[in-house]
């Protein structure tokens, strides 16, 4: 057994990066090319690899810390083979095994000075003398060894006056997350790639038009720039990761270590101070740690350095929703003593703690797993509630004639197996008042009312493993028992748990029914973009007066919820109104 001090490898032009995660504790057993820490800069975050496999004996550095090319971060004790090279991998170099190993013991003086050697004898990009004007083409700069990495935020949109180095997208791999740069200034004429899209070194991301003055080299312009230096020979090494990060566009940028002579400051590498809007703030492994358990990171609050969510905020995330609590354990534990009411601000609403109960000292429980559908329904639901200032108008429609219609065509139609149910009739009635009150049927975009000129209406669904909510598309086409036929097979569907992503997304306007249970009123909550939802409960005969004697009546509870925001109360009490009149006389539909 042998001790081996573990180092940063090339991390390219970046001179300090700060760690922000720690990966690894002492006694931990890790293998070549595993993580061992996290660390920031102004404009990625990367995970620095061991280059041996051992258990780890001393950690030598903290969060917060600063380190660079050639800093130690722990002391790995291993064995007789991997401990053949030590010298080798005590140097600055990359920290990829195979690379150590092929740097001989007496190079290690000068290793210091190689990667220098190496970017002064690759020849350098020359920047344009003179300003250009016309279309010009941005593509993916080296981005070392990765292939297929996912956009997974756009910056900017056709329109935007872009600066050179100007940060366009960001990119994620599994092992870091980086902004690729604008290689030339200009107007965005277009924008070629969209969330969710894989890209590759060379690949087109956009079209700018106007003056260019950005220096452009061919590497970074065409894919044979991949015939350029690799800063390392291993896919997880994080000198990859650092020629990844959109530090500049030439291919010489991302060589250059520290210890190289002072280069001119680039305004690319200023310092931001907080995460881009919309995009959480977390390392690559922990984004896929929270894609492997379904977290939704937007949810999560960080409590790392600058908001970072670490892995105990998701771990936290994931044990509080399963008790009930969809804040993290450490957010619960720093949440501070309220302030007296007088004097309360409201900011952050001012709650106390979740209480922590020992449930066993009062007597026997059981545990169970929350199911997925609703540790990812609760949380935005709460998000929901929170954010919508819900109002709730309750009504009565009268039903008779039309309960009694329906019973008549199920009669008829009993030879087709298609059975109407109310809710087919409430589907398109509320199609019919989404088109008499069009700011039913919109979503709030920042300051805009989107309206919208279709008609998806959501039905909640009821499943043993939670509630879904499956999209009728185009209802205003659709007759009554085509949509009855629609919405069973939805139904089994959403039983049998095989409904698509696509069968519960676009929806304008969401029924929750409770008929076949019971109740009388409840407050559904609006399913966030829609800025309303009505919800309906058991039908029952009760005795209306009209105007001579009191009549038995079948009279059908509504429940209306509406965002505020965007709707006020004399509307919605139109609005149900409406409603309520078709229902009790369902040939207005054709007016």
């Amino acid at each position: 057994m042998a001790l081996v001090d573990i180092q940063v490898p090339d991390i390219g032009d970046f001179d300090e990066v700060t760690v922000i995660e720690l990966l690894v504790k002492p006694g931990d057993t890790v293998t070549a090319e595993q993580s061992l820490i996290t660390v920031e800069s102004d404009k990625a975050s990367m995970e620095i690899p061991s280059s041996h496999a051992g258990v780890v004996k001393e950690l030598r550095v903290k969060l917060d810390d600063k380190v660079k090319q050639g800093s130690v971060v722990l002391t790995l004790e291993v064995a007789g083979a991997q401990a053949a090279a030590p010298a080798a991998a005590a140097a600055p170099a990359p920290a990829s095994a195979s690379d150590a190993s092929t740097v001989p013991a007496a190079a290690s003086a000068s290793a210091q000075t190689a990667p220098v050697s190496a970017a002064a004898a690759s020849p350098a990009p020359v920047a344009a003398p003179a300003a250009a004007s016309g279309p010009v083409e941005v593509r993916v700069p080296d981005i070392g060894d990765f292939k297929d990495v996912v956009v997974i935020e756009v910056m900017v949109k056709p329109g935007d006056a872009i600066k050179a180095e100007q940060s366009l997208i960001t990119v994620e791999s599994d092992k870091a997350s980086m902004e690729i740069p604008s290689s030339a200034a200009g107007v965005l004429k277009e924008l070629k790639v969209k969330l969710g899209d894989t890209v590759n070194i060379g690949d087109l991301l956009a079209i700018l038009e106007g003056s260019t003055a950005a220096a452009v080299s061919s590497s970074a312009a065409t894919p044979a720039a991949s015939a350029a230096p690799a800063p390392s020979a291993s896919s997880a090494s994080a000198g990859s990761v650092a020629s990844a990060a959109p530090a500049s566009v030439t291919a010489s940028a991302a060589s250059a270590p520290a210890a190289a002579a002072p280069a001119p400051a680039q305004p690319a590498h200023q310092p931001t101070a907080t995460p881009p809007v919309g995009l959480p703030h977390a390392s690559p492994s922990v984004r896929k740690f929270a894609r492997e358990l379904g977290v939704p990171l937007v949810e999560l609050k960080g409590t790392g350095l600058k908001g970072r969510i670490t892995l105990d905020d998701v771990q936290g995330f994931t044990k509080a929703v399963m008790a009930g609590d969809t804040r993290t354990q450490a957010q619960v534990a720093k949440t501070p003593a309220p302030a007296p009411a007088a004097s309360g601000t409201g900011v952050g609403l001012d709650l106390l703690p979740w209480p922590k109960v020992d449930f066993a000292k009062f007597g026997p429980v059981e545990r169970q797993p929350l199911a997925r559908i609703k540790k990812i329904s609760g949380a935005n639901l709460h998000r929901n509630w929170v954010m919508i200032p819900h109002v709730c108008n309750h009504d009565d429609a009268d039903i008779t004639d039309l309960e009694a219609f329906r019973v008549q065509m199920n009669k008829e139609n009993e030879k087709s197996g298609v059975k109407i149910t109310m809710l087919a009739f409430l589907i398109k009635a509320s199609v019919a008042a989404l088109k008499k009150f069009p700011n039913f049927n919109a979503s709030l975009d920042g300051d805009q009312l989107v309206l919208k000129q279709y008609f998806n209406i959501a039905f909640a669904a009821d499943t043993p493993n939670g509630l879904v909510v499956p999209v009728i598309k185009d209802a205003d086409k659709k007759g009554i028992v085509q949509i009855s036929q629609e919405m069973g097979e939805l139904a089994k569907k959403a039983r049998d748990g095989k409904l698509s992503p696509a069968e519960m997304s676009g929806a304008c306007f969401t029924i929750s029914s409770l008929g076949g249970i019971g109740g009388r009123y409840f407050t559904p909550i609006i399913n966030a973009p829609e800025v309303a939802i009505l919800g309906v409960c058991k039908s029952r005969v009760e005795p209306v007066w009209d105007g001579k004697a009191f009549q038995p009546r079948l009279m059908q509870p509504m429940s209306l919820s509406w965002d505020h925001r965007v709707i006020d109360g004399a509307a919605a009490a139109r609005f149900n109104a409406y409603l309520g009149q078709i229902l009790a006389d369902f040939r207005r539909i054709m007016l």
